[in-house]
């Protein structure tokens, strides 16, 4: 089976306020699926800037789906997202799944963290934390961080599709009392649940490479936190 990954993003600024993952293709077309534990735990977004033509990065990619199958951090409910940047791309191997989308929101991220320059492989936990992305044990340490900061709960319902567009229902809870904003950036993302290259060139030539949850489509919804809304892509 096809399966897709969505996952809702709130965010203010650069912060992430909350996001919730649908892990496959079932979910969309109303299947029922047990969520009482994931319900009970904190999400943590966790983002991976990644190329197919860094030799850095595989071990990186590794630790990514490692996180997202272990989800090793009590609490916690990660969603990982895989973004491959675009500026590899003239050095040996174009990453099929790369993007320029990707390189302009990780330079987003630079700025707002006040780095000099991008780098792969990147970790950014919850928009907050940005990390060497193959340092598991910095990762383990955002995430428990990240668990303990106040963030506005997202939900998403009523999936179904619409011809070629899928159709969702959105909602949002009361924005924490820490939290000034009233507006926010609300993102979609949707996902492949894992892709995979056979490299022929470049720095990883000859190799097989595995990625999960490699982001396709990120579109914006709209700019208030409040009541519900009713989306389509």
């Amino acid at each position: 089976m096809f399966r897709i990954r969505l996952v809702l993003i709130g965010m203010v600024s650069i912060a992430v306020l909350g996001a919730l993952l649908l892990p496959h293709l079932g979910a969309l077309v109303g299947e029922t699926h047990a969520a009482t534990d994931a319900a009970q735990r904190t999400p943590v977004l966790v983002e991976l800037f990644t190329s197919e033509g860094c030799s850095d990065c595989p071990p990186a990619d590794a630790l990514l789906e490692k996180l997202d199958r272990s989800q090793p951090v009590s609490g916690a409910e990660l969603i990982v997202l895989s973004e491959h940047v675009d500026y590899w791309n003239d050095i040996g191997w174009k990453d099929p799944f790369s993007s320029h989308e990707y390189s302009e929101r990780q330079g987003a991220y630079a700025g707002s963290f006040g780095l000099n320059s991008v780098y792969t492989p990147q970790m950014v936990v919850d928009g907050r934390i940005q990390l060497v992305g193959s340092d598991e044990r910095g990762a383990i340490q955002a995430i428990e961080n990240a668990t303990k900061a106040e963030k506005i709960p997202v939900s998403l319902s009523s999936i179904h599709f619409e011809g070629e567009k899928i159709a969702l229902h959105r909602e949002t809870g009361p924005s924490p009392s820490s939290i000034a904003e009233r507006f926010a950036n609300v993102l979609l993302a949707i996902a492949d649940e894992s892709d995979q290259s056979s490299v022929t060139r470049g720095e990883n030539a000859g190799r097989t490479l595995k990625h999960i949850a490699v982001r396709e489509i990120l579109c914006e919804s709209e700019r208030w936190i409040g009541p519900a809304t009713f989306l389509r892509m």
